[in-house]
């Protein structure tokens, strides 16, 4: 059972993402987005976009550097390439969020893993930037929401067990216009789904 309760807020819309499948909105300034783990050790990509012209990006080497952190979690802020804060993590029941791993796709799954796929995070990003007029090449670096992705003193990384639970979630605050797109990771070759993807759960809401 989810630990997100609805006492106080206006729901604006609430959404479960199947299991391998794709989803994305528009949020205005101030407006919240909570993503629900149903069933736990499953990865959700993230990325976002503003909401006018030049368009600007999520930027996770921005976003690192003046977070000061490789990992997202409550506190952080999501900046752009220009610089400028698009969304503040303000709940988070996990802890462990991943910046360095990026998108699974066919192409590197073949070379990772040796077979032969039709569907991934790089698939569903294109398939649903497409709603909005934006084409593969605004694919940038995502963060990897509930992924673990430990690293060494030596700079060695591997996707590990997740430590996300059933009922773990983390909310998001739009800081200006956005449009956000998610893949929920269709990845059965390593730990990021939990070798068998799961639904989420995509709400956004607003304080009453």
């Amino acid at each position: 059972m989810a630990n997100f309760q609805e006492n106080g807020k206006k729901i604006i819309s609430r959404e479960t993402v199947p299991a391998k499948g794709r989803w994305s909105a528009r949020l205005e300034q101030g407006q919240k987005l909570t993503f629900i783990d149903l069933e736990g050790k499953q990865a959700v990509d993230f990325l976002c976009y503003s909401d006018s012209l030049p368009l600007d990006r999520i930027n996770l080497p921005n976003t690192v550097k003046l977070n000061k952190s490789l990992y997202v979690t409550k506190g952080c802020k999501i900046y752009s390439d220009h610089a400028r804060v698009m969304m503040s993590v303000i709940e988070d029941t996990c802890g462990y969020h991943d910046t360095l791993a990026g998108c699974c796709s066919c192409e590197i799954d073949k070379v990772r893993y040796g077979v032969e796929k039709t569907e991934s995070c790089r698939t569903n990003f294109i398939a649903e930037l497409a709603k909005w007029a934006l084409a593969p090449s605004e694919i940038v670096s995502n963060i990897n929401f509930f992924m673990k992705v430990p690293f060494d003193g030596d700079g060695n990384i591997v996707i590990a067990d997740s430590v996300s639970k059933p009922g773990d979630y983390v909310t998001l605050q739009a800081e200006m216009p956005v449009v956000v797109v998610i893949s929920n990771c269709p990845q059965t070759d390593n730990p990021a789904a939990g070798f068998a993807p799961t639904p989420i759960e995509a709400i956004i809401w607003e304080q009453t």
